[in-house]
């Protein structure tokens, strides 16, 4: 064959995986949306046997030979075109999951499948006996999974790498010390305020359908397509990209406004990113976004530094008052202040951005901790309690609101974590160089448009799709690499004048 033959080979080799793993997805999203509970045994077999053939696609002998007749065809090509970063991501993939044994990869899926069908029964019940084993045979599988991948220095490496490979373990930790002081300072002087929000405005009075529509009229605004997506309930917040045209995302719901409603905000800025990608090389890694910090990024930008922005409020909160009746006698500023309360709370996911990443610390050193076999899951409770209140200073009232609170770990979800993190870092980077680039970005809030700022997103982010990696592309994009200057220099500009501090 020549090379340009093995190239289309691949190619079609590569989609014909990816259309796999799109089922793949579609059955994980069902799972957490809408099976019966008696149909999880069943499901846990269905995840089997489609990981087992996924993984025979990724580790097939004849891929070698396939990319070694190919790599000549991107020789002398440009290093970032699509040719270059398919070969570059086979090649990479290859070696990677051919160290790990296909007995691993059965054994995974099917303990991760009823792993998450224990937690969804169990964390209600604030149940931690009857899920602790599950979560033991998880950690078992994933210290074997980092040994087999390989490391240099930490076990850690091997599973962090698969969703950020720009960065380490070491790295991580360099970056969370030096966030954490700046972050306690903070939060320091706010808990010395004198100031404090009314935060009834936002529990109560919201109902759930209510919230949904409200929410779902927002998200249309700032650009989330309905026509190639949905809104459904889950017992956590996820986005699923299942092809071009189906990218799904799903809330939680309560009587706290900020639950639902950023955490459907949080979900659409992840689904943008992926409607947004190249759908020309779907099913190839060009593709595809190759940095979970950079899909962070976008789901905290959307989140966070729009969605708890004045400008965005002055816009939409008449829009509220209208959907929620008992906010007509609240004053926007009150409502703002009330969103943005910082106070150290037992959920991540409900967490103010002055805490949130102390929660992701936490999450990242016990991650670390448990590869290591420095920690074992009998002990992660004290472990996890004694952490929250080093960091930020409470301890939780149960298992459902300390380590059963999320959702990753049943799922075998290690080294995500730090992701959250990463993607705030990014996210202040490239928000601070889409305002240098497109100038008064909060005149086109005020007035509900969002289209040049996800326009600029598209160019610089969505479309590029695998062609960088997150430090690749913030060179690329704001001319400096991976710098949390600007996140904690927006935090100050924020939080300081919020709390008169």
């Amino acid at each position: 064959m020549t090379p340009s033959q093995s190239y289309a080979e691949l190619v079609s080799r590569s989609k014909e995986r990816a259309y796999l793993e799109s089922v793949e997805d579609l059955l994980a999203w069902d799972q957490r949306t809408h099976i019966p509970r008696n149909g999880h045994h069943h499901r846990a077999g269905q995840m089997t046997v489609l990981a087992e053939t996924i993984h025979k696609l990724k580790t097939d002998p004849r891929l070698e030979e396939l990319l070694s007749s190919a790599e000549p065809f991107a020789a002398g090509a440009d290093p970032s075109g699509p040719e270059t970063v398919n070969l570059r991501e086979w090649r990479r993939e290859l070696d990677r999951w051919s160290r790990v044994p296909q007995c691993l990869v059965s054994a995974s899926a099917r303990t991760e499948a009823e792993a998450l069908a224990a937690w969804e029964e169990a964390r209600p019940l604030n149940d931690w006996q009857s899920f602790r084993p599950h979560l033991e045979k998880v950690v078992a599988l994933k210290r074997e999974l980092a040994h087999a991948l390989g490391y240099a220095r930490e076990p850690y490496d091997a599973l962090v790498q698969e969703y950020e490979r720009a960065i380490d373990t070491a790295a991580l930790q360099s970056i969370f010390e030096n966030l954490r002081e700046g972050l306690v300072s903070l939060l320091d002087r706010i808990r010395g305020s004198r100031r404090r929000p009314d935060l009834s405005v936002r529990r109560g009075g919201f109902p759930r359908e209510e919230q949904e529509v409200f929410g779902k009229s927002v998200v249309r605004r700032i650009g989330y397509d309905f026509r190639a997506g949905r809104l459904d309930s889950s017992a956590h917040p996820f986005t699923v990209g299942i092809g071009p045209g189906d990218v799904r995302i799903a809330a939680r719901y309560n009587g706290d406004f900020n639950e639902g409603f950023f955490g459907i905000l949080h979900e659409a800025g992840h689904a943008l990113y992926d409607q947004g990608l190249p759908a020309e090389h779907w099913g190839t890694p060009m593709g595809k976004a190759l940095s979970l910090g950079l899909h962070e990024s976008q789901s905290r930008l959307w989140e966070n530094f729009v969605g708890r922005c004045e400008p965005f409020w002055n816009y939409f909160y008449p829009q509220a008052q209208n959907r929620f009746g008992h906010l007509a006698a609240v004053p926007r500023e009150a409502f703002h202040f009330a969103i943005n309360d910082v106070s150290p709370g037992a959920i991540r996911a409900d967490a103010d951005e002055v805490t949130y990443d102390l929660h992701v610390l936490i999450r990242f050193e016990l991650e670390r901790d448990l590869l290591r076999s420095d920690l074992e899951v009998a002990d992660l409770p004290t472990a996890w309690d004694d952490k929250m209140e080093r960091y930020l200073g409470i301890r939780p009232r149960n298992y459902a609101e300390g380590l059963m609170q999320d959702v990753h770990w049943s799922r075998g979800v290690f080294g995500y974590f730090p992701t959250y993190t990463l993607g705030n870092l990014c996210a202040a980077q490239l928000l601070a160089a889409a305002r240098t680039a497109l100038g008064d970005l909060d005149t086109a809030f005020l007035s509900g448009d969002f289209s040049p700022l996800l326009n600029w997103l598209r160019e610089k982010v969505h479309t590029q799709g695998g062609r960088y990696h997150s430090r690749e592309l913030l060179k690329a994009v704001t001319g400096e690499d991976l710098n949390p200057y600007h996140f904690m220099t927006y935090l100050e500009e924020k939080y300081c004048p919020l709390y008169d501090v």
